[in-house]
């Protein structure tokens, strides 16, 4: 196998970033894709940076080990296996597996910072945004949040407000300008989706 191709996948908290990478996924086979989402490089909690009201905010970039992710994705590109701890989003009760990324064709990056940091960003080969409007973003999120998480209707509105639109008009808004393909996920993905999966077809 040569170099992997790398592929980062962005945008706001509840566009369909996790979706459209599992689709995505499962259109190229789990055999030639290697997914590894930064939501496995959160920092403990103890470690959160905090707001004015002495609230965790997990929507900065320093709430997420970047540094850590982008040596990782490095050594799979250089062709090494790499595990890391699970990370539960702090559900008390639930033990953490050991999750195994094996070098494969393709490589696919998931999150809101993975554009943000350098070092993850220069990594990358071809850079999506997924988009969706600001109401369907909402809608998204609290339905993960509260209903599959378990997250307090309130807690999941405050941080939307105070911190998760903040941040994403701060660091990630920004990168819709400068990417390879935007994917607008208003209702579908579907033909942005069957684009992709071709181009990327010919890097297998």
């Amino acid at each position: 196998m040569g170099t992997p191709f790398v592929i980062g996948i962005t945008g706001g908290s509840g566009s369909g970033k996790t979706y459209f990478q599992k689709q995505l996924a499962k259109a190229l086979g789990e055999e030639n894709i290697c997914l590894v989402s930064h939501d496995n490089y959160y920092r403990t909690i103890d470690k959160q940076p905090k707001d004015q009201n002495g609230i965790e905010n997990f929507d900065t970039p320093e709430s997420i080990d970047l540094d850590t992710f982008a040596k990782d994705v490095a050594l799979l590109k250089s062709g090494h296996t790499i595990e890391r701890e699970e990370y539960t989003f702090n559900k008390p009760g639930v033990v953490p597996k050991m999750l195994t990324f094996e070098p494969k064709p393709i490589i696919m990056l998931e999150g809101i910072f993975v554009l943000h940091n350098r070092k993850v960003a220069d990594q990358i080969d071809l850079k999506v945004f997924i988009d969706a409007k600001t109401h369907l973003q909402i809608k998204r999120r609290i339905i993960r949040d509260s209903l599959e998480r378990g997250y307090d209707l309130n807690d999941v509105l405050y941080r939307y407000e105070n911190h998760i639109m903040p941040c994403y008009e701060k660091y990630i808004e920004v990168h819709k300008n400068t990417v390879d393909l935007v994917v607008c996920n208003n209702q579908s993905f579907d033909m942005a989706l069957e684009v992709l999966v071709t181009y990327l077809k010919s890097k297998v």
